[in-house]
C-alpha cells in the first residue's frame, strides 16, 4: 500500500476511534472505587487483564486478541455496573469474543477448555449469556479501533517513509509495550492515536532515528495531535515502562504458558465442569453519575488470579515488575 493510500487509512481510523473509546466517567469511577467496595476497582480491572495476557500466551492468542478483549473488557465496565465476582465472566467472555474475530478457526480454544483452564465457577451457558450480553450493549459486530490499530499503521508509514536503520523498529517490541501499558487502566482513558504514537516516539528516541522522528512529526500534523496532549502520554507511557524495565532480556518470545500443579489442584480443574447452571442475569438502570447500566448477582466467586503464572512472553523490559520477579513457573497435567 502506497503511502497516499496508508495516510487516507490512518485518517479514517483517526475519525472513528471515539466510538470505541471507553466512557471516561465510567473510567473514573472505577478508579475512584475502593477495594472494600461492593464494584470494580481500578486494582481488580488491573489484575483480571493480566489474567487476560496470561490466557492469551497460555493458547497462543496474537496481540490482536489481547487488545481487542481488554477493549471490550474496559468498554462494557465503563457502561456497566459490574460486582466483583461477575468480572471472570465478563472478562473471559471479552477474550472468547476477540479470538472469534481474530484467530484462525484452527487456534480457537473451546469455550469449555477456556472455561476450565480460566480456573472459573460459571458454565459454557453463562459464558454464551454473557456473551450475548457484552454484544448488545457495545453493539459489537467484529472490529473494534484500538492503539494497536495505529501502532500498525504508524510502523508502516514510518518504514515506507525512512531509509534509516528499519530493522531497528520493532513492531514486537511496540505491540508487547502496548500490552504493558493496557495492564494499568489510566491508558484506557488515552485516545488510541495518542497512545500509539507516544510508544512510537519512545521507540524512535531509543534508536536515535532523525529519519523516523520527522516522520513522526508529520503523523502528528496530519493528525492534528496538539503538542501538550501528546507529551502528557509520552511521559505516562516512559513512566510505565521505566517501572516494568528489567536488564534480564530485550524481548519476550511466544511459548506458551504452563503449569505445575497439585493433583488436588487437577482434580478441582476438572470438577468446574460439573458447576449447575446459574439463573438468568437481570439488569438495571442506575444513576446516570455512575454509569449507565447494572449487572446484578449472577456467578459465585473463588477465581484465583492467573497473573502470578505468566509465562515467558510476560518477561522483558516493558512487563510487570513482580511478574517477572515470580521464581517459579507452573506446568499443566491434565
Amino acid at each position: 500500500m502506497d503511502a497516499f493510500k496508508l495516510m487516507k487509512e490512518l485518517r479514517v481510523n483517526y475519525e472513528q476511534e471515539v466510538f470505541y473509546q471507553p466512557k471516561e466517567t465510567g473510567l473514573s469511577l472505577i478508579e475512584s472505587t475502593t477495594q472494600d467496595d461492593s464494584r470494580i476497582s481500578a486494582k481488580c480491572r488491573d489484575a483480571k487483564v493480566e489474567d487476560l495476557w496470561s490466557l492469551t500466551s497460555f493458547f497462543g492468542y496474537r496481540t490482536q486478541t489481547f487488545v481487542l478483549a481488554v477493549n471490550l473488557l474496559d468498554r462494557f465496565l465503563a457502561m456497566m455496573r459490574i460486582q466483583p465476582k461477575h468480572l471472570s465472566c465478563v472478562s473471559l467472555s471479552c477474550l472468547d469474543m476477540a479470538a472469534r474475530v481474530t484467530e484462525d478457526e484452527c487456534n480457537l480454544t473451546s469455550t469449555d477448555e477456556l472455561i476450565r483452564i480460566g480456573q472459573c465457577r460459571f458454565t459454557v451457558s453463562d459464558l454464551g449469556r454473557m456473551e450475548k450480553i457484552v454484544a448488545e450493549k457495545l453493539n459489537f459486530k467484529s472490529k473494534a479501533i484500538t492503539a494497536l490499530t495505529f501502532l500498525h499503521l504508524y510502523h508502516r508509514i514510518a518504514l515506507s517513509h525512512s531509509t534509516d536503520r528499519k530493522e531497528s523498529l520493532s513492531l514486537e517490541k511496540l505491540e508487547a509495550q502496548l500490552k504493558a501499558c493496557l495492564c494499568r487502566i489510566s491508558f484506557s482513558k488515552a485516545k488510541p492515536s495518542i497512545l500509539a504514537l507516544s510508544l512510537l516516539r519512545q521507540e524512535i528516541d531509543a534508536i536515535q532515528s532523525e529519519d523516523m522522528l520527522e516522520i513522526a512529526y508529520h503523523i502528528q500534523r496530519h493528525l492534528k495531535i496538539a503538542d501538550g496532549e501528546l507529551l502528557l502520554w509520552s511521559d505516562r507511557v516512559a513512566q510505565c515502562l521505566s517501572d516494568y524495565a528489567s536488564p534480564e532480556c530485550s524481548k519476550p518470545n511466544h511459548r506458551k504458558l504452563q503449569w505445575i500443579v497439585s493433583r488436588r489442584t487437577a482434580q478441582n480443574l476438572h470438577s468446574y465442569r460439573s458447576v449447575p447452571e446459574l439463573p438468568t442475569i437481570p439488569e438495571s438502570c442506575w444513576d446516570e453519575s455512575e454509569s449507565e447500566d447494572s449487572c446484578e448477582d449472577a456467578m459465585s466467586s473463588g477465581e484465583e488470579s492467573l497473573s502470578s503464572s505468566l509465562g515467558s512472553d510476560a518477561e522483558g523490559p516493558f512487563f510487570p515488575l513482580h511478574l517477572r520477579r515470580q521464581k517459579h513457573r507452573q506446568y499443566l497435567h491434565t
